[in-house]
């Protein structure tokens, strides 16, 4: 791979990107004067602004590299957690939604106070932000760091993450979340486009000829629908993990619903996550299948996650790679700036405010501001040491899974299961959590060997198990504390009334639906 094929237009084209992304921020810092304007964008934002974001916060370079060296390697089947995002972001905008805009919260730990108490609240507050500083941000630090040093070589992992995260960190802790919206949005469709445009090329390659695509490829590289065996992912784990993965990430998770809290209706709120349904269908086609045409284009590469990087050098002209460069940087900063919001966010709303009630809105957006400068450098001084602990970076995505279950169990099953209370809540989980990290040791001693996606479902029930039961032997809550907390028929026409059946989010969850059985179908 030649690195000399980076002209001095492409590198210009990516200096321009990061003019135009510290521009918007510094723009909308002077706009940006309270709490609420730096946490939630003065909860202004429209259904495109959301479903953009939503999609950009998403996807990392990590992704879309990854993302192709499976398809190359292993095929499609990684994308089911691409397309079936739409099914968990059905389910937030149906029920959920409508329950955290009611309640006006700004963080989703404020929902477990409310529906539960404030230990509930501090210890998936707590557990967030560690796991967002330290895997989510550093880990989309350290792999963007790599993909830049692979189009720059010479260019020192320390100093790429230093800059990433203090560029990221500057426009974040100064415009907030309107500036990481609007940034998301552009970053969108920088990202779309850019790989929109390899997919092409890459299919020009090969005559736009699919038969030429699937010819000869291994039995089962085309399928989603893997053998309980399989490494990548066995049906089970389709069946069981992956779904409630989703519901956290697209539900739970303050990374990703904080731009949901900061819609300018509930009307706005369904619509941009209907939008961002549609969008996630796109890396299927734009980011799956172009590994799975590199294979008879770019042959014989033996590390897998060369496959974007090689296409991108070895097949845009000048001009178009320093947009799909962009792009990749797009996904790298969206992804970090997403974070770095989310997390100061939930330090100041969670901790620093209940300690200081008295704060007034300017000064929650110092503390605020103060927050992301710290949590920027923490990231960027830990992200360069991944490199040293590869093996525990592996340990710690698994640990990301573990302690899922238990967050998705007291959401999903703490909204129906209107007996559950707050003791049943604390208990699920700690006992979880505990149980999760076990199955964690005894895997690392050759003593578990399921699937982790299969643990995920395994670990749902027991999660569930010990919500039921602990809610059962402990007081019923009361009535008035839970009935704008769980679900209720009434939630389904929340904002709909008057609205066009064309502009009815239950019609677009409808086409969502279909247009994920027609994948899954397809892709049997």
């Amino acid at each position: 791979m030649n690195t000399n094929n980076i002209s001095p237009i492409d590198i210009s084209i990516v200096i321009l990107y990061f003019i135009l992304v510290l521009g918007i921020g510094f723009y909308i810092a002077r706009r940006t004067k309270t709490g609420e304007d730096l946490f939630l964008g003065g909860r202004t934002f429209t259904w495109g602004l959301i479903g953009l974001s939503l999609f950009a916060s998403n996807i990392s370079s990590s992704t879309i590299i990854g993302l192709s060296g499976v398809a190359y390697s292993s095929g499609v089947v990684q994308s089911v957690y691409e397309w079936m995002s739409a099914i968990p972001l059905i389910i937030a905008a149906m029920i959920f939604v409508p329950m955290y805009l009611k309640s006006r919260i700004t963080t989703i730990p404020e929902f477990l106070e409310l529906r539960y108490d404030s230990r509930s609240r501090t210890f998936f507050s707590a557990m967030t932000i560690f796991m967002s500083v330290i895997i989510e941000m550093a880990g989309g630090l350290y792999a963007g760091a790599l993909v830049i040093q692979t189009f720059f070589p010479g260019l020192e992992l320390w100093q790429t993450t230093l800059f990433l995260a203090a560029v990221a960190g500057v426009y974040t802790a100064f415009g907030g979340l309107k500036a990481v919206v609007y940034t998301d949005a552009i970053q969108s469709v920088i990202l779309i486009v850019g790989c929109s445009v390899l997919t092409y090329l890459l299919f020009e390659r090969l005559d736009f000829s699919w038969a030429q695509v699937v010819a000869g490829l291994p039995e089962g590289h085309l399928s989603m629908v893997r053998p309980m065996d399989d490494d990548v992912l066995p049906w089970p784990g389709l069946l069981l993990g992956v779904p409630i993965l989703g519901f956290w990430y697209w539900t739970t998770n303050q990374f990703i619903v904080q731009r949901v809290l900061g819609s300018k209706d509930i009307k706005h709120a369904r619509w941009g996550i209907m939008f961002a349904g549609a969008l996630k269908v796109i890396p299927l086609f734009i980011m799956v299948i172009p590994g799975v045409m590199a294979i008879k284009v770019l042959p014989g590469l033996e590390n897998p996650d060369m496959v974007f990087p090689t296409a991108m050098l070895e097949i845009l002209p000048v001009g178009l790679l320093g947009l799909v460069l962009a792009g990749l940087i797009s996904a790298i900063m969206s992804s970090v700036d997403s974070t770095l919001n989310s997390s100061s966010t939930l330090v100041v709303v969670d901790f620093i405010k209940p300690r200081q009630p008295d704060l007034t809105e300017v000064a929650l957006a110092k503390y605020g501001r103060v927050t992301t400068l710290v949590l920027t450098v923490i990231a960027a001084l830990w992200a360069p040491q991944i490199a040293h602990f590869s093996n525990l970076w592996d340990y710690l995505q698994q640990m990301f899974s573990i302690v899922v279950p238990p967050i998705a169990v007291i959401f999903l099953v703490g909204v129906f299961y209107k007996r559950g209370n707050a003791q049943g809540a604390i208990y699920t989980l700690v006992l979880g959590t505990l149980v999760g990290i076990l199955l964690f040791v005894l895997e690392q001693f050759d003593m578990w060997h399921l699937h982790y996606t299969i643990n995920v479902g395994l670990m749902f029930l027991f999660s569930s198990i010990i919500f039921v039961v602990v809610s059962l032997m402990t007081a019923t809550p009361p009535e008035e504390k839970i009935r704008n907390f769980t679900y209720h028929s009434e939630l389904l026409k929340e904002g709909m009334s008057g609205v066009a059946w064309y502009k009815d989010f239950r019609f677009h969850a409808i086409l969502l639906v279909a247009l994920v059985l027609s994948i899954l179908i397809t892709f049997w």
